[in-house]
């Protein structure tokens, strides 16, 4: 679609775009209009909450599309397996860790491309590419299930022909968990996790992936996680001494990122809602950290007053200065150019929906 011009956005518009967030329920209703008028988000993310139905899930995506003065992006987390936020509507995606090669990839990649498509979405977070190996497994991180192979060529082979099949059918998708989750040993919905990587472990196994998937997809978005990796030279403290969050790291968003990584894209934070981060600094300054740390959009899936509270927070710091306007500008170029590149799809036939079934089915029974 055309590249909205930075030029023509006001401050509270360019603000807005800087959030992605949830909404309550399945509807369109007052709540949610109310939400959607004070933020004007530059993307929202649905939830099994949200999805009931085929035309219920068409008809809630259509109203936020023409209620956001900028054209929104429309995501939710399809990954298959344990992360289906589609298994209510459709038959059950099989995980990524049960896909032997980057056909089965490349298949699933495009059921979940013309699903999301048909429903009105125009973006994925997935895929998953923490490098799952062998050594790794048994790690209770809850990532077991949701990896794609079982080296970082095969993730890359596999992440690739996942994101073909999302493309070809017009679905942008998104890189996780920067810069690797895989070696964690919590889950960062509780608590912190400490990665306990070395730079060159890090080096050499987590960050592979994405040196090659974000030269090879220039549309593809990166999601950056909330852990701490102590023995590499990246780790940053906080203000009282504690280890910080990747998410809210300059050395992870801005110096790994962008300048050794070369990443030219939207990065966007995990849901800041989760235990790591809002336990230790509240939602407002962790937003405000997440900017200065880099990161374009921020995720706020759930809690309303949690996305009043950032909300308020960035407009006061760009208010006062603390955040500049070049800085804004900078991630709103970022985000605007990402969007010219979404696709909106029109045409709702819920006949096209049997034969995704099917497919999904073929492709269960072929894993099995």
């Amino acid at each position: 679609m055309p590249k909205v011009e930075l030029s023509s956005l006001s401050t509270e518009q360019k603000i807005g775009q800087l959030f992605f967030i949830g909404i309550p329920g399945p509807d369109f209703d007052r709540h949610t209009e109310d939400l959607i008028a004070k933020i004007q988000p530059g993307g929202v993310c649905l939830f099994a909450r949200n999805i009931k139905s085929l035309s219920q899930t068409r008809e809630l995506l259509d109203g936020l599309y023409s209620a956001i003065e900028i054209p929104p992006l429309l995501s939710l987390d399809q990954e298959g397996g344990r992360v289906d936020r589609l298994r209510r509507i459709l038959t059950p995606m099989p995980a990524a860790s049960q896909l032997r090669n980057a056909n089965d990839a490349r298949e699933l990649g495009g059921i979940v491309g013309e699903a999301t498509s048909l429903l009105g979405f125009n973006m994925d977070f997935a895929p998953v590419v923490d490098v799952i190996d062998e050594k790794r497994y048994d790690l209770v991180n809850g990532l077991q299930s949701r990896g794609l192979g079982r080296s970082k060529y095969e993730v890359i082979e596999f992440a690739g022909a996942f994101l073909e099949g999302l493309g070809r059918n017009g679905i942008l998708g998104c890189l996780k968990h920067f810069p690797g989750l895989a070696a964690a040993q919590v889950d960062s919905h509780e608590e912190l996790p400490v990665v306990p990587v070395t730079d060159e472990e890090l080096q050499e196994v987590d960050l592979y992936p994405y040196g090659d998937l974000i030269a090879s997809n220039p549309s593809v978005s990166v999601m950056v996680a909330h852990a701490a990796f102590p023995n590499t030279r990246l780790q940053e403290v906080d203000v009282n001494g504690k280890l910080l969050p990747s998410s809210l790291s300059r050395r992870v968003v801005t110096t790994l990122l962008r300048d050794e990584l070369n990443f030219k894209g939207v990065a966007i934070t995990d849901d800041m809602e989760m235990g790591a981060i809002v336990r230790n600094y509240g939602m407002g300054e962790a937003c405000k950290m997440a900017v200065d740390a880099g990161e374009d959009m921020l995720a706020i899936c759930a809690s309303v007053d949690a996305i009043d509270a950032g909300y308020e927070r960035i407009s006061d710091s760009v208010s006062d200065g603390s955040i500049s306007e070049e800085r804004l500008n900078e991630s709103i170029e970022r985000i605007l150019d990402l969007k010219a590149s979404m696709c909106r799809n029109t045409d709702f036939d819920p006949t096209r929906f049997e034969d995704l079934n099917r497919r999904i089915a073929d492709l269960n029974n072929n894993l099995n």
